[in-house]
């Protein structure tokens, strides 16, 4: 932006910055603070909007991610380094569960883990597109997790990065269903687990999510 876009976008007055830019004066501490978070608030919305995720609620008040999108096609199946690098735009994020206020970390390994766990591999057909599809909307299946569930790790190859154990959630997501036209008909229903690994740094991270599976009988209408 120029000095004056800036100064329209943000509202300081452009003799300020200009004050600020030339050494005159500086700044109070808690400005550079505020501008970096109202950058992070928008970044984050813009991403939401660029995404066409939202979140709503069903009949009995229990929420839903819909994604209204299909990114990951797949005609035969689906092409997981795509996934993968998709996902590599969260690493580094931190997201919140609403429901308890855990705070969640995305590290580098969730990428890799997503599109490539055992699990991932032998998924097939509906619940592999519904995957795939999923990682369009990580940040908003935290968001809405619910049911959290701890058990200890039982896996010593897990003892350092899940030291402390994992926490399992309950989540949701909704996906397009195209008709012949190309205009979508409904919406298919979806839950999964979220597994988060508890580290020994004491920070929680999103391991994976698993057992994917169609609500039968569920669709919606948006």
């Amino acid at each position: 932006m120029s000095r004056k876009e800036f100064s329209e976008h943000t509202g300081i007055p452009v003799r300020t910055l200009e004050d600020w830019e030339a050494g005159r004066r500086t700044p109070p501490e808690y400005i550079p603070r505020l501008l970096a978070y109202q950058i992070k608030f928008e970044s984050i919305y813009d991403e939401k909007a660029k995404r066409n995720v939202s979140v709503i609620q069903d009949a009995d008040g229990n929420k839903i991610v819909v994604i209204n999108d299909i990114v990951f096609k797949g005609k035969r199946s689906i092409q997981w380094e795509d996934v993968e690098e998709y996902l590599k735009r969260y690493v580094g994020d931190i997201y919140s569960i609403a429901e308890d206020n855990e705070i969640i970390y995305i590290g580098s390994e969730l990428p890799s883990e997503y599109a490539g766990s055992v699990y991932t591999k032998k998924l097939k057909g509906t619940a592999a597109k519904a995957k795939a599809n999923a990682a369009q909307a990580i940040p908003e299946m935290i968001e809405i997790a619910s049911n959290g569930i701890f058990e200890d790790n039982r896996k010593p190859k897990h003892g350092r990065d899940a030291k402390n154990g994992w926490y399992r959630y309950d989540t949701r997501f909704a996906l397009p269903v195209y008709g012949d036209d190309g205009n979508v008909e409904r919406y298919n229903i979806f839950r999964g687990r979220i597994l988060i690994r508890y580290a020994s740094s004491g920070k929680k991270y999103l391991y994976d999510i698993l057992e994917i599976k169609k609500e039968t009988g569920k669709s919606c209408q948006t």
